[in-house]
C-alpha cells in the first residue's frame, strides 16, 4: 500500500511553547519538508528552542528544510500619516494595518514569489512565534496566498489539525488584483 502524497498547501504554524521534540513531531506528522521561518527578528522572549539556530538544528534533525525569510517577517511600522490614510482598516490593531500595507510591497511580492516556488516544489509551511494563527501576520500572508494566488492554505494546529484557512471578513481583492482589508460588510 502506497502512503497518500499530501497535495501542495501552504501550512502555518506558530512554534509558541513547543519543546523541539513536539515541533518536530508536528511538522513531520504533517508531512512538512520545508520550513519557511517568517519571524523578522527570529527568536523568543519565553522559549529557547525557538531561536532561529536552534529551529535551524530541529528541523535538520528532522530532515526538514529551513530557511529564513525576513522579507515576509511582521513587526512593521506605519508613520501617523501612513496610518490615517491606511488602505486597510478593517485591521483594529496598528501592527496588522502596517504588515497588510506591507503585503503590497515590492520585498514582500519577492518573498510570496520564492513562497509559491518552495509550495510547488516541496510541502511547505510558513512558521512564526504565535501558536494561534487569528492573532499572527501568518493570516495575512495566508489570505495573500489564498486569494491573489488560489493556493490552498492550511493552518495547522498543536494538536496536528490542519483547518482549511478562512480569509478574514475585511479581506478582498482591489483592481489591481492587491488583497486590502477594507471590507466593512461581513459578506
Amino acid at each position: 500500500m502506497t502512503a497518500e502524497v499530501p497535495s501542495p498547501a501552504l501550512l502555518t504554524v506558530g512554534h509558541g511553547r513547543l519543546e523541539p521534540e513536539e515541533l518536530a513531531d508536528l511538522l513531520t506528522g504533517a508531512g512538512i519538508r520545508q520550513l519557511v521561518d517568517v519571524r523578522r527578528f527570529p527568536g523568543s522572549r519565553t522559549n529557547d528552542a525557538a531561536a532561529r539556530g536552534k529551529v535551524e538544528e530541529i528541523c535538520r534533525g528532522a530532515g526538514i528544510d529551513y530557511r529564513w525569510d525576513e522579507r515576509l517577517g511582521g513587526r512593521r511600522r506605519l508613520t501617523t500619516e501612513e496610518d490615517t490614510a491606511t488602505r486597510d482598516p478593517w485591521w483594529r490593531v496598528a501592527q496588522f494595518r502596517a504588515y497588510a500595507a506591507w503585503t503590497r510591497s515590492e520585498e514582500f511580492r519577492a518573498g510570496i514569489t520564492e513562497l509559491r516556488v518552495d509550495v510547488a516544489r516541496e510541502r511547505t509551511a510558513v512558521m512564526c512565534s504565535e501558536a494561534v494563527w487569528w492573532r499572527c501576520h501568518r493570516r495575512l500572508i495566508a489570505d495573500v496566498m489564498l486569494l491573489e494566488h488560489g493556493a490552498e492554505v492550511l493552518d495547522l494546529m498543536h494538536s496536528g489539525q490542519q483547518r482549511p484557512h478562512e480569509p478574514s471578513a475585511g479581506a478582498r481583492l482591489d483592481e489591481d488584483g492587491h488583497v486590502v482589508w477594507d471590507r466593512t460588510d461581513e459578506g
